[in-house]
C-alpha cells in the first residue's frame, strides 16, 4: 500500500491534485448558480440596503355610530332574520358608492342571493341572477383603487378581469385580504352586526343561499321587512294516508 504525506510531496504532485479537483468544484459551483432563487424561507432573496421600504397601509378612520352621516350608511335586511350596516365612503370611491345608492333606491338588490361565499374569505352578492355573470343595465365602472387595507368587514366591489368592469357586484372580506389592496375598489366596512355576515350560507353557489330581502340607504328610514314565511310543508296525498305504518 502506497500512501503520500503532503507535507513532504513535491510540488509537481500538488499541482496535479489541486488540477484534478478543480473541475469537480466548478462543477459544485455551476449547480448552485443554477438553482433558481425561491421567495421565502431562509433562501429568500435579501433586498438591497438601499431598497426603499415598503408603503405603510393606510387605515382611515371610520365612524361607527349609524345616526352620524346617515345617507352613506347602505342597510341589508337579510333571510337569516338580521340587519347589517355598513358605512358607504365616499372620500375614498364617490362613483362607487353613487352606484351602491342609485341600485338600492331602485330595489336591484331587493330578493338577490349572495352566490358565493367562500369559508375564511368572503361573501359575494349583487348578481340578479345568482350565477355571478350578471349586473346591471348601467355602464360599468371606472376603478376607484385606493390605499385602504382590505380588513375584516370591508365591502369592496367584485370585478371581471379588466379593472374597470365593476358593475353591481360586491363582496364583504370575514377576515383581512390585503392581497385585494390596490387590485379591487373598497368603499366601505361593516360598522354593525359584522356576526350576520359571518352566517352567510357558504358555497359556491350555497345549497340554501342566504339573500338580501331589502337593502335601504339608513337616512331613508326603511323599517325592516317581515321575516320570509318558513318552507311550506309537502302536501298530505292519499297515498300517504293509506300506507301501512313504520314506512
Amino acid at each position: 500500500m502506497i500512501t503520500t504525506n503532503l507535507a513532504t510531496a513535491p510540488a509537481a504532485l500538488l499541482t496535479a491534485l489541486v488540477f484534478l479537483a478543480a473541475p469537480q468544484a466548478a462543477f459544485a459551483q455551476a449547480q448552485k448558480d443554477d438553482t433558481p432563487p425561491v421567495a421565502f424561507g431562509d433562501n429568500a432573496e435579501k433586498p438591497e440596503e438601499d431598497e426603499a421600504p415598503k408603503a405603510v397601509r393606510t387605515y382611515a378612520p371610520i365612524e361607527y355610530d349609524p345616526a352620524v352621516n346617515p345617507e352613506n350608511v347602505w342597510v341589508l335586511d337579510l333571510s337569516n332574520g338580521q340587519r347589517v350596516k355598513i358605512r358607504l365612503m365616499a372620500d375614498w370611491a364617490p362613483a362607487h358608492v353613487a352606484r351602491i345608492k342609485e341600485l338600492t333606491r331602485a330595489g336591484f338588490y331587493d330578493g338577490v342571493v349572495f352566490h358565493r361565499v367562500i369559508e375564511g374569505f368572503m361573501a359575494q352578492g349583487g348578481d340578479p341572477t345568482g350565477t355571478g355573470q350578471g349586473g346591471s343595465e348601467l355602464p360599468d365602472l371606472e376603478a376607484e383603487f385606493n390605499p385602504m387595507p382590505h380588513v375584516r368587514g370591508t365591502l369592496s366591489m367584485a370585478r371581471a378581469a379588466e379593472e374597470d368592469s365593476a358593475n353591481s357586484q360586491f363582496f364583504i372580506v370575514f377576515y383581512p385580504r390585503f392581497s385585494l389592496d390596490k387590485k379591487y375598489t373598497n368603499f366601505g366596512r361593516v360598522i354593525e352586526n359584522m356576526e350576520a355576515v359571518d352566517a352567510i350560507n357558504r358555497g359556491e353557489p350555497p345549497q340554501n343561499p342566504t339573500y338580501i330581502l331589502q337593502a335601504s340607504i339608513a337616512a331613508d328610514g326603511k323599517a325592516p321587512p317581515p321575516p320570509p314565511a318558513p318552507a311550506a310543508d309537502a302536501p298530505v296525498t292519499a297515498d300517504m294516508l293509506s300506507a301501512p305504518l313504520g314506512t
